[in-house]
């Protein structure tokens, strides 16, 4: 029979876990909120860029003789060498966030490498960073505490580099891999190929007759150049914005399935001590029936 003394020290230790981890949903959720409408904005901001962009590269794509000349637009289908960019977390306790973009950095390592590509890994969160390091995968540029406090300027310079080194042909692609907030409940993977900027999807009929910009002709190419640099840079920190808000659900989440899990195990521990006690009760009459019947 189990002792009623560790059974209530079981019952303590377990409700205190449930207090700490209901806490944290609440921090979390109060995270998230704030959170959530930054990532709103910036994804409208994003959009509107990328439409600008596609509008801009599809009229050069379609009115210019030869097509685009930027780089960051000349498609490669053989690369070399390609940068892979993944966020995680810098902090757990957020269920399976983390391992969803670690699975999917690894199923593009595995890609390449089937491709026989070399590939430079760069990591941004204290998760992933320790996970790779773990398993000695090797790591071209790394931070930790990036994806907690995101950080325009920082997020402009940790991209800067991947950026020069695929303008002068070091690098034939650049791939950022995150996973983003949908919504309270769900996380939404990223596998988003950053450069070189796709151009199969232009219509040249399409872009004829829904122009949103009054560009001279001979300004469209250096608006472009100016743009891309803008676009990636702007695609990297909002990767860390939509990350981080992804993170806190996911927390919340974790959490209030650890509160729940612990308020059962509580009930399941009274039912458990209330069992015990009413045995040692019934013991003890016993033997004080016994202890009477044997004096008469």
């Amino acid at each position: 029979m189990a002792n009623l003394k560790d059974i209530q020290r079981q019952i303590k230790s377990v409700s205190n876990t449930q207090k700490t981890t209901g806490a944290m949903k609440l921090v979390s959720t109060a995270k998230l909120r704030r959170a959530e409408e930054l990532a709103k904005r910036s994804r409208l901001y994003a959009q509107k860029m990328n439409q600008v962009i596609a509008e801009i590269a599809g009229r050069i794509e379609c009115n210019k003789i030869g097509g685009i000349e930027n780089c960051c637009f000349q498609k490669n289908d053989n690369p070399t060498m390609v940068d892979i960019i993944f966020v995680t977390a810098d902090k757990g306790l957020c269920g399976g966030f983390n391992i969803q973009t670690i699975k999917a950095v690894n199923k593009l390592l595995k890609e390449y490498k089937e491709q026989n590509v070399k590939v430079r890994l760069r990591g941004i969160g204290k998760k992933g960073v320790e996970f790779f390091k773990y398993n000695e995968v090797e790591l071209f540029d790394a931070v930790i505490d990036l994806s907690s406090k995101p950080d325009k300027a920082r997020s402009d310079e940790f991209i800067k580099t991947s950026v020069e080194d695929f303008k002068e042909g070091r690098t034939e692609a650049l791939h950022i891999v995150y996973n983003g907030y949908k919504n309270m409940i769900t996380q939404e993977l990223h596998v988003n190929k950053i450069l070189p900027i796709d151009t199969d999807g232009f219509d040249c009929d399409d872009v004829q007759h829904s122009s949103m910009l009054d560009v001279e002709a001979e300004n469209e190419e250096k608006m472009l150049d100016a743009l891309v640099t803008r676009y990636v840079d702007y695609n990297m920190y909002y990767a860390l914005i939509d990350s981080l808000a992804a993170e806190h659900s996911a927390r919340m989440q974790a959490m209030d399935t650890a509160t729940n899990n612990a308020k059962d195990m509580v009930k399941s521990l009274k039912v458990k001590f209330n069992k015990a006690r009413q045995a040692a009760i019934t013991t003890e009459l016993i033997e004080i029936i016994s202890g009477v019947e044997s004096m008469k």
